[in-house]
């Protein structure tokens, strides 16, 4: 063990050793000068000395590090999923009404309407019969059905009853008797519309009248034979028509 201590002492002979040695006393250490600096020395008191001066230290300064984050901003990255819905608000109050728009133009013409509700009516009938008023007010009556659509007019009776209100148009023609005086009126319920009159005759004339009327929701139409103090009769036989009533629909009230 001796031998290698002094196989080491020579080794630690030479190792330098460097200790900072304070000045002797509290003299403080002479100012750092350049030589470019004045070698006068500074009149007066000597300047105050912050404590890393007095303990011989310089003072470090403090680095802070900038970074320009425009420089390091990168490319523009792709657009995200779209998120899920959030909860749907309360309802709002409503709003005014706003301002009437403009009219609009006309549309096209719709398919035609069912058949089976289309509104039409008509009847066409004849008597083959002569016949003789025996009371001052008789109905004339038909034997004979041309056309009766929908059954609005009663043969029995002799009366066209309204089941569509609307115009109507109605004609009557008959055949006088020679030596008779002929006198029937188109009668709406009980009220007198229009007169079928020939006088009497040696020779039997066709005598007709038409007229157009609004019937309103079961008005009653029919022909009427009026006697006075003369005979009154109309003429007809089995062979031919002479005696016809005839009415149609022609615009119904609703469409």
């Amino acid at each position: 063990m001796f031998d290698c201590l002094l196989l080491l002492s020579p080794v630690l002979l030479f190792l330098p050793l460097v200790i900072p040695v304070p000045p002797p006393g509290n003299a403080s250490p002479a100012p750092c000068r350049r030589c470019c600096d004045d070698l006068k020395p500074q009149e007066g008191p000597p300047a105050p000395q912050t404590g890393d001066q007095k303990s011989g230290l310089n003072q470090i300064p403090e680095v802070r590090t900038f970074i320009n984050m425009t420089i390091l901003k990168g490319d523009k990255g792709n657009r995200g999923d779209r998120g899920t819905p959030g909860k749907s608000g309360e309802e709002g109050a409503p709003g005014s009404q706003g301002p009437m728009g403009s009219k609009g133009t006309k549309g096209q013409a719709g398919p035609p309407g069912d058949p089976c509700k289309t509104q039409d009516t008509a009847f066409s009938v004849g008597r083959r019969k002569s016949l003789h008023s025996v009371d001052y007010y008789q109905a004339l009556v038909f034997d004979t059905e041309f056309v009766n659509l929908h059954g609005h007019f009663n043969m029995f009776k002799g009366k066209f009853y309204c089941y569509v209100p609307g115009i109507y148009f109605f004609n009557v023609n008959i055949h006088t008797w020679n030596f008779k005086e002929t006198y029937l009126h188109i009668m709406r319920n009980d009220k007198e519309q229009a007169i079928v009159y020939a006088q009497p005759s040696e020779r039997s004339i066709m005598q007709s009248q038409s007229l157009m009327l609004p019937l309103e929701l079961n008005d009653e139409v029919w022909v009427r034979l009026y006697k006075r103090e003369r005979e009154n009769a109309v003429y007809s036989d089995d062979v031919d028509v002479y005696i016809t009533f005839n009415g149609y629909l022609i615009k119904p009230t609703l469409e």
